[in-house]
Parts: structure tokens; C-alpha cells; sequence
């Protein structure tokens, strides 16, 4: 079953809040679905660890409405709600074992002591901390305390799981480590997750859609493959990973398209589907992402066109080198990856070289 086919779970209705003057979220229309993991993605400010409060029911909204699993968030109150939350600094009580911990937030359920017992070893298994029940809370590490807080939140069994920037206080190694084990625990337990993140990247290797988020409103909300491949804007283009722009004429074509001339590639036709909104006449840019370029070694043939340029900075990452070649003709240069294989050479800077591209991944935008 796909995304698009699964029942609703969360949906906003021309969702509004206002912090007195300030306009916090504007006019937000979106659904998520049941066992779906949903990313709320965008720079501080921009509204969404707000919009995931209103699912909790710890903002208020001002107007429209907000539906969980089909019944207005407005009538159920938070500790009511089928949803709970983990937040970036986790609260975990530090005086507290690890079990004692998990196991907060079935005091009020009067479960008799094997029952509870029972509910803690399998929520502990189900984040891969078997064993650590008696272990002191203040004695973990970053990615345990981390998991400690996703099994109190699990174990109340909730259909949304909220995740405030969750990764955020862990270190690189760590934090990719926790994002595998998240896709893996989501699947496991099949239900809604709604993560908060500033960080692309993070967005990207976990989420099954994205709604990247401006100055309170979704300027995109897509799959991650489609915002990365083919972002409605320039903005939504620009916040995704890394995107080179070059300026460009369009002229539109009978087939919904243009034909357009771009600085230091050339002249090319782009398809209405590589062109979102209206985009004519100067003043119009182009943009391609830096694996869609390739450094032409001698011998090699491009399989598409081909421009001439010149090596201006090279970064070396390992697996990956980034070049910024400047185009013959553009005043600023373009970033383009090659993956390190054996016997491919990393070029010098000043060298001049051969740049393949081809029009398929250029995007046009006003």
C-alpha cells in the first residue's frame, strides 16, 4: 500500500495562529497519513515545531481547524489526545533508573507489578536497550538516553509519535546511526512518526514525505526524491541540499515548454515539467544540482554536451570531491562531485577541464 492510499491520520484545516501581532502559521492545508513518517522541514522561525504543538495540543490555534484520526483536536484535550512526544532534550528524570523511567507514564493505568514489568522489558527491546532496565539514567550516553525517551513515549502505545528535533544534541556518527534505527523502529511498530528538523539531509533519509516550511506557510510537500529532483521554487530549491544557478533567457514553446540559452551551458529546450510556474522572458535562472555535472578525463566523450571551464577550489572528502569550476562566460563558478574511484585523478586547481551536463536536470525557475 502507498502513502497516497492509507487513511488519514492528521489533518489541518486552514490552520492559523497569531502570537499578537505576530503571524505565526499561515493558512496551513495538509494531511498525513496513518503509519506514515512525516517531516515538518525548515530554517528557525519558520513555524514548525509550532504547527507539531498544535498536534499535542500544546498551542492553541487561532483559527481552522486541526483533526486527528478524524475528530477535531479542538474537543480533546492533550493528556486525551492518541499522540505523544519526544522532545530534543529528551527529560529523562536523572534520579531514576532506566525502567523507571520508561514505565512514568503507566502509573495512573493501574497495572499490577508483573504487568508493568512485562510492558517495560518490551518496549526496552523494541529501542534495543534489553537489560538496561536497572541501569541509572544519569549513566547513559547521548543515543541511549535518546532511545530511553522514544521507549516512555512508545510505551503508551500512542497512533502519532511527535519527534521535536530529536538528533539534534547527538554527534555526526551517532546521529546517522539513530536515523537507520528510527526508519527501522517506525516500520517495526507501524505507526504515524512527525518529525521536526531543521537539517535537509536528516529530512531526506527518513521521511516518506516532507513539508518544507517558510515564514509560517508549506511551500512545498512532496516525496523527498521529488523535492530534491524537482523543487517548485527557488527558495525550496535553494534550502534543499546544494543547487547551482545560472541566469537564462526562456522563451515558451507549443509544447508547454521553453527554449532557453544559459549562461555557459548554451542553448537548450526544457520540458513544462523541469519548469514550475511561469518563467519567461530575462531575468530567469537555471538550476541543476552538483552530482549532475561531470568532469570530462581525457579520452572521454560526453554521452549529452559538454562546456569548457577552469578549476577554482577543490575539497576533498574521502568517498567524494567537490570542484567549483568556473564556466567560460560566468562570472561565478559552479559546484559539481565526482565520486573518488580508482584511477580517477583529483584535479589541480587552475587546471582546465571538459564539463558534461545535460538539459534533463536543469530546472527552470522566475
Amino acid at each position: 500500500m502507498t502513502v497516497s492510499d492509507k487513511p488519514t491520520m492528521i489533518e489541518f484545516r486552514d490552520v492559523q495562529k497569531y502570537y499578537g501581532d505576530y503571524h505565526a502559521l499561515r493558512g496551513i492545508n495538509a494531511t498525513i497519513k496513518a503509519g506514515e513518517f512525516f517531516s515538518l522541514l525548515g530554517p528557525s522561525g519558520c513555524g514548525k515545531t509550532t504547527l507539531l504543538r498544535t498536534i499535542a495540543g500544546f498551542e492553541d490555534i487561532s483559527s481552522g481547524a486541526v483533526l486527528i484520526d478524524g475528530k477535531d483536536a479542538a474537543q480533546i484535550p492533550p493528556n486525551k489526545r492518541p499522540t505523544n512526544m519526544v522532545f530534543q532534550s529528551y527529560a529523562i528524570f536523572p534520579h531514576l533508573t532506566v525502567e523507571q523511567n520508561v514505565g512514568f507514564g503507566l502509573r495512573r493505568e493501574n497495572l499490577s507489578k508483573d504487568e508493568m514489568g512485562r510492558r517495560v522489558g518490551e518496549a526496552l527491546e523494541m529501542v534495543g536497550l534489553k537489560g538496561f532496565g536497572k541501569r541509572a539514567a544519569h549513566a547513559l550516553s547521548g543515543g541511549q538516553r535518546q532511545r530511553v525517551a522514544l521507549a516512555r513515549a512508545l510505551i503508551l502505545k500512542p497512533k502519532v509519535l511527535l519527534l521535536d528535533e530529536p538528533l539534534s544534541a547527538l554527534d555526526k556518527k551517532l546521529r546517522e546511526n539513530m536515523q537507520v534505527e528510527l526508519i527501522k523502529l517506525q516500520r517495526q511498530v507501524g505507526i504515524t512518526f512527525i518529525l521536526v528538523t531543521h537539517d535537509q539531509e536528516e529530512a531526506l533519509v527518513m521521511s516518506d514525505r516532507i513539508a518544507v516550511m517558510f515564514e509560517g506557510q508549506i511551500a512545498q510537500l512532496d516525496d523527498p526524491e521529488t523535492l530534491y529532483r524537482r523543487p517548485k521554487s527557488r527558495q525550496v530549491a535553494d534550502f534543499i541540499g546544494t543547487m547551482n544557478f545560472l541566469p537564462a533567457t526562456a522563451h515558451p514553446t507549443s509544447d508547454g515548454g521553453f527554449d532557453v540559452d544559459v549562461a555557459g551551458l548554451g542553448q537548450c529546450h526544457i520540458p513544462a515539467d523541469q519548469a514550475p510556474g511561469a518563467a519567461t522572458g530575462n531575468g530567469v535562472n537555471v538550476g541543476f544540482r552538483p552530482e549532475t555535472l561531470t568532469i570530462l578525463y581525457e579520452g572521454q566523450q560526453p554521452t549529452d554536451r559538454e562546456t569548457p571551464g577552469t578549476v577554482e577550489e577543490v575539497v576533498y572528502y574521502g568517498d567524494m570531491t567537490y570542484y567549483d569550476v568556473k564556466l567560460d562566460g560566468v562570472a561565478e563558478p559552479v559546484r559539481l562531485s565526482m565520486r573518488n574511484v580508482p584511477g580517477r585523478p583529483v584535479l589541480d586547481i587552475g587546471t582546465r577541464t571538459r564539463v558534461a551536463w545535460s538539459p534533463s536536470a536543469l530546472v527552470l525557475f522566475r
